[in-house]
């Protein structure tokens, strides 16, 4: 009886693994064509970015006479040498890199602090209070010009980069305060309970408790705070009119105003505004991966 049953069992596994095998086959070239699509998506995607190095790299006389899609008949760094003696690149790159930094750790810092008190110590009116902070990240930034503009002017911090950072650092907490906020309100009470009985006080609540929970959402806000930061236009261009104070973007875009437009240079200039973010992204992009995927391995 034991003899059959013993040969029976490679039988009927093999007769199990068939379906599965035909199934893996049948599953197969859905796998190539949605390959096949994420392929040629990122191709579409990486596009520009390669007409920028291409066109980065060309003079202006070969731009001119081959055109944007063509191979540059010779790697020249003229377009760079130009840009650099435009514009001060070293400046504007602290600049930005001085405001996206402290914007992004300030932010965060203030929105956990803010979130805390909403969805943990259940302040009162707390639906009100998230609602209008949802509408202050909803608000064009150009309803703001006016009264930023002469505040920074009462205050003394016209042209001068900390204005760009208290505006912005109230901006990105507003919306870190929104999405903190809605996550610690998910934190079980009895742990929270549990804490207080045993005399740990509200700090230690949010250092020991709070903040390891929510290290990797923090982390990601970090992320995405540096890089909206950064990439900030308007609201720099009318507080930061001083060469002296100007980000990265307005440099890029005064070679529109004050000097002829070359495509080439342009090209050279976005592709070293590109390079710093591009670094910082993938320097945290483990961070930002652990970050998104946290909620879902929890």
């Amino acid at each position: 009886m034991s003899q059959t049953t013993a040969t029976d069992a490679p039988s009927a596994t093999r007769h199990g693994a068939a379906p599965t095998l035909h199934a893996h086959r049948r599953r197969s070239p859905l796998r190539w064509i949605v390959l096949g699509a994420a392929a040629l998506i990122a191709l579409l995607m990486l596009a520009p970015f390669w007409l920028l190095v291409l066109n980065a790299f060309k003079t202006g006389a070969d731009y001119s006479t081959n055109g944007p899609m063509a191979w540059p008949e010779t790697f020249s760094l003229d377009a760079f040498a130009g840009y650099l003696s435009l514009v001060n690149f070293p400046i504007a790159l602290w600049n930005s890199i001085l405001i996206s930094t402290v914007v992004a750790f300030a932010g965060t810092a203030l929105a956990l602090i803010s979130a805390y008190a909403i969805g943990i110590g259940r302040v009162k009116s707390s639906g009100p209070i998230l609602a209008i902070l949802l509408l202050a990240t909803m608000l064009p930034h150009e309803a703001l010009l006016y009264p930023l503009f002469y505040g920074a002017q009462a205050t003394g911090t016209l042209n001068s980069v900390w204005s760009v950072i208290i505006v912005f650092t109230v901006l990105q907490a507003a919306f870190g305060t929104y999405l903190l906020s809605s996550v610690m309100g998910t934190v079980p009470k009895e742990l929270l309970e549990a804490a207080a009985l045993d005399g740990t006080s509200r700090w230690q609540i949010l250092w020991r408790i709070i903040f390891p929970v929510l290290q990797p959402t923090l982390a990601v806000l970090v992320v995405f705070f540096f890089i909206w930061t950064w990439n900030e236009f308007y609201i720099p261009l009318i507080l930061l009119s001083d060469p002296s104070s100007q980000t990265v973007p307005i440099a890029l875009a005064t070679l529109r105003g004050q000097h002829s437009l070359d495509i080439t240079v342009i090209n050279a200039g976005s592709l070293l505004s590109l390079i710093p973010t591009l670094v910082f992204f993938l320097i945290f992009q483990r961070t930002l991966s652990r970050g998104v995927t946290a909620g879902a391995v929890k």
